[in-house]
């Protein structure tokens, strides 16, 4: 085994040379370089580049992340223009001798890039896939207090569309592994780096690539987005390490009023927009009921162990013990009210329903005959059903005359669409009895020993679907420590997380990848 080298660190921070923006390549590469002199020959083809990386140094994440932000991947809903950033990146790998390919989707310039490290000779372990979407949500650039695709460093925090959500954590893997690289490292397998398209919106992401190209993503387990890393009050000591296990269950409700459309002169009181209105205020105080799994008592079992807050250790542990409905509510009810992180706590405990979209009309002087609100749900995995949840939906809906439909695929009916819910309603969170899993689990007790870790179950969505579907386990970390306010703006405004919190992260993932180490 070559000695494992690690970066140095003055003051809480890696030793960095400047990155020269817009550099890719070979040359790009060297200037990425932070000890021992290591310099890449300019010019490197692929083939030599394995070796060359070698005498090179450690690539800087905060260098790579403000890259990555710098191309505009924006996705509206149907795709983003990702082909860009794929080419730089696909540069980046090839000059450290890592064989990597542009998957074209029918969607111009909407692209997925793989590149695989070849593992060592005979090895006839399943491949390792790191999966990190490279297209993010867009931006309201009015809302923010610097250019959203600069990467600007401000009072120790990066800004940037993407900081967080995931080009970040894309950051702090890919420098983790050419690290390893630097150092000559073998891996025991294969591992897969899979930066895809269509994560946040369109017909062509990870669903797309497996039906079409399954041969150069099949592996044994999967790493990607998910798992928090929480601070105490303090913003900054780490107080829990996640790995997710499950995603919630995501899907989409239509709320429609109708009434008479007329001369905007003479107003009914029927109207479409103030009856759907009402109802979506009244809507929005209701709450889904609390459901704790397996899954997620583990972790706010973890929760309470790890807070400096003794009343919200003490609540936590109320809630854990409730032995009724109305017990297990209010408790939960206390624990988001004392929570650092409360719209996470929040959503952790039961379905949610979020207002995303709401139209109706079309010209200032005819009142329109209907009136449209998209509510996104995500539902707990083991909790309550999304057919339940719909149920108790209508008939809250139904005495206010409020049309109320589950948003399914083209074509497919109601009971298809809830069908396939329970399926995902249905699958088991992965196993714990992986490689993956416990190099994570021994990654974050060498890199956070103070804090506490912890599976979790993951708010939002991933990219993971198709490889659950075929019983691979599937994990997520985002591998910074954040605050609430950086939870608040991930698909918000001033995404960011801390320059330190990036540097730690990808100290956490290069011991996540020692552990594949040949």
């Amino acid at each position: 085994m070559v000695q494992q080298q690690r970066p140095e660190r003055s003051g809480g921070q890696l030793n960095r040379r400047a990155f020269v923006a817009g550099v890719g390549g070979a040359a790009g590469l060297a200037a990425f370089a932070t000890h021992a002199g290591g310099q890449l020959r300019a010019g490197a083809t692929p083939g030599a580049g394995r070796a060359a990386s070698a005498a090179a140094g450690p690539v800087d994440p905060l260098s790579l992340l403000k890259k990555m932000i710098g191309f505009d991947t924006q996705n509206f809903g149907e795709g983003g223009k990702t082909r860009p950033h794929s080419e730089w990146l696909k540069s980046v790998w090839e000059d450290a001798g890592v064989p990597a390919e542009i998957i074209p989707t029918p969607q111009p310039d909407n692209v997925h890039l793989i590149a695989r490290i070849p593992g060592r000779a005979g090895s006839t372990q399943k491949p390792l896939l790191l999966l990190g979407h490279s297209d993010v949500v867009p931006v309201e650039r009015e809302n923010w207090s610097v250019d959203p695709f600069a990467g600007t460093v401000k009072d120790g925090e990066v800004y940037g569309r993407g900081a967080l959500d995931m080009k970040g954590a894309n950051a702090a893997s890919v420098a983790a592994l050419l690290r390893h690289l630097s150092e000559g490292a073998e891996f025991d397998r294969d591992i897969i780096v899979l930066t895809d398209c269509d994560e946040e919106a369109g017909s062509y992401g990870s669903g797309w690539l497996t039906q079409n190209h399954w041969d150069k993503v099949d592996c044994g387990m999967v790493l990607t987005e998910g798992g928090w890393f929480l601070a105490q009050s303090d913003k900054t000591t780490p107080m829990l390490i996640t790995v997710t296990r499950q995603d919630k269950v995501y899907f989409n409700l239509d709320l429609r009023a109708r009434g008479t459309a007329t001369h905007s002169s003479k107003p009914m009181p029927d109207s479409a927009i103030v009856g759907l209105s009402r109802a979506v205020a009244d809507l929005g105080d209701v709450k889904a009921p609390v459901h704790l799994t397996e899954v997620t008592r583990a972790y706010f079992e973890a929760l309470a162990r790890a807070t400096d807050d003794r009343k919200l250790a003490s609540a936590l542990r109320l809630m854990l013990k409730a032995r009724s409905q109305r017990s297990l509510e209010r408790a939960a009810d206390l624990v988001v009210k004392l929570s650092d992180y409360p719209y996470l706590h929040a959503a952790l405990l039961r379905t949610t329903m979020a207002f995303v979209i709401e139209d109706a009309g079309y010209k200032e002087n005819v009142i329109p005959s209907e009136a449209h609100v998209r509510v996104n749900c995500r539902g707990i995995p083991g909790g309550q059903k999304p057919r339940d949840f719909l149920a108790s939906i209508r008939s809250l809906m139904d005495e206010r005359g409020i049309e109320v439909t589950i948003a399914g695929a083209a074509g497919e009916t109601e009971e298809q669409t809830l069908a396939a819910l329970d399926k995902r309603w249905a699958t088991p969170p992965a196993d714990m009895n992986t490689a993956l899993f416990q190099g994570i689990s021994q990654a974050s007790v060498k890199t956070y020993p103070g804090a506490v870790f912890t599976p979790a179950l993951f708010e939002a969505g991933t990219s993971l679907g198709p490889w659950r579907e075929k019983g691979i386990p599937g994990y997520g970390v985002y591998p910074y420590v954040i605050d609430n306010d950086q939870l608040i703006g991930m698909h918000g405004n001033d995404e960011r997380i801390f320059v330190e919190a990036l540097a730690t992260g990808t100290d956490f993932m290069y011991e996540v990848f020692a552990r594949f180490r040949a």
